[in-house]
């Protein structure tokens, strides 16, 4: 008798005790989407009658790759984690309406109140075949709580890793509309194609550049480099014009919006500048400019020109 009763107690004890901790409920939504409201900052998921809520302000996500750094924010008033139930199928305009249908309704809700949340960028480039070039897209964010800590009415349950999913944010385009048609500064050996919000310069190696027709299928060439055929590409916030170029000291008007540099060249594999120069008239030569396998970077960004994108032609005169 005595042993059967001190069975019992023992039992007692143990749910006496339990206040929560002891029962790990699962929270599953790796099947489901990650959607966006437009309305506000919140990203979410759903799964049938439950939702998954991020609030986070949009300039949480950066339009550059992490790296091995990712973001990491902390769990707060600023930046929500809530795990809702409904009684019924929830959608989309649960979440994001401003006035919510009155169906199916909220029973029950549990709030994050510790953890942190880490966002790993990765850019998103689409791929032209025929040209073997890329173009960024978009970029990617992968999101995972660490640590998150969930208040529930019967105690806590966290997780110390906790995949949310990853959201695509858009990226600015970059417009690329040069007519081909090159010029060059007379004080310097930069030579450059502009439209009125963006330019391409590359600061050529003079030996490329001679009035004299090179032979069939041996153009001149060189590779880039910060000191040697150097090219970069920028995007202006306001209205660029000729006047912008060969000056001793670069301009502060138009505002700058973004700079791309070209990678290092490795001969015969990538950065290569080749130069095909032919007879234009009576002592007037075109020098046709092709940049082959160049990547252009800004930070963690690159993408790749192409196999052979033709910079444009240039015109001297002897």
């Amino acid at each position: 008798m005595k042993r059967v009763l001190s069975l019992l107690v023992f039992a007692w004890a143990l749910n006496g005790c339990d206040d929560g901790n002891l029962i790990q409920e699962d929270i599953n939504f790796e099947d489901a989407t990650t959607q966006s409201c437009s309305t506000n900052n919140i990203i979410y998921k759903l799964n049938d009658k439950e939702a998954l809520l991020l609030e986070i302000p949009q300039t949480s996500f950066k339009n550059e790759p992490s790296g091995d750094t990712p973001t990491t924010l902390s769990i707060n008033g600023t930046n929500r984690v809530v795990y809702r139930f409904y009684n019924g199928t929830v959608t989309s305009d649960n979440i994001c309406e401003t006035i919510p249908p009155a169906t199916p309704v909220v029973n029950n809700q549990w709030n994050a109140t510790d953890g942190t949340i880490q966002i790993t960028t990765t850019s998103v480039k689409t791929v032209n075949t025929t040209e073997n070039s890329t173009r960024i897209s978009g970029y990617s964010h992968n999101i995972v709580f660490k640590n998150i800590t969930f208040a529930k009415e019967n105690g806590t349950q966290v997780y110390e890793t906790f995949p949310f999913g990853t959201y695509t944010t858009s990226a600015t385009t970059l417009p690329f509309n040069f007519d081909k048609t090159l010029d060059k500064c007379s004080n310097s050996n930069l030579v450059y194609d502009f439209t009125t919000s963006e330019a391409l310069m590359l600061n050529i190696d003079p030996s490329l550049i001679v009035n004299e027709i090179t032979a069939a299928n041996a153009p001149r060439k060189g590779l880039i480099s910060a000191s040697k055929n150097s090219l970069t590409y920028r995007l202006f916030a306001d209205l660029l014009t000729g006047s912008y170029f060969c000056n001793a000291t670069t301009p502060t008007t138009p505002a700058l919006k973004e700079e791309w540099n070209a990678v290092a060249g490795v001969t015969d594999v990538s950065g290569i500048v080749e130069v095909t120069t032919t007879t234009n008239g009576p002592n007037s030569f075109k020098h046709t400019i092709v940049l082959k396998k160049v990547t252009l970077k800004k930070g963690n960004s690159s993408f790749l020109l192409g196999d052979n994108y033709i910079y444009g032609d240039l015109l001297t005169t002897n």
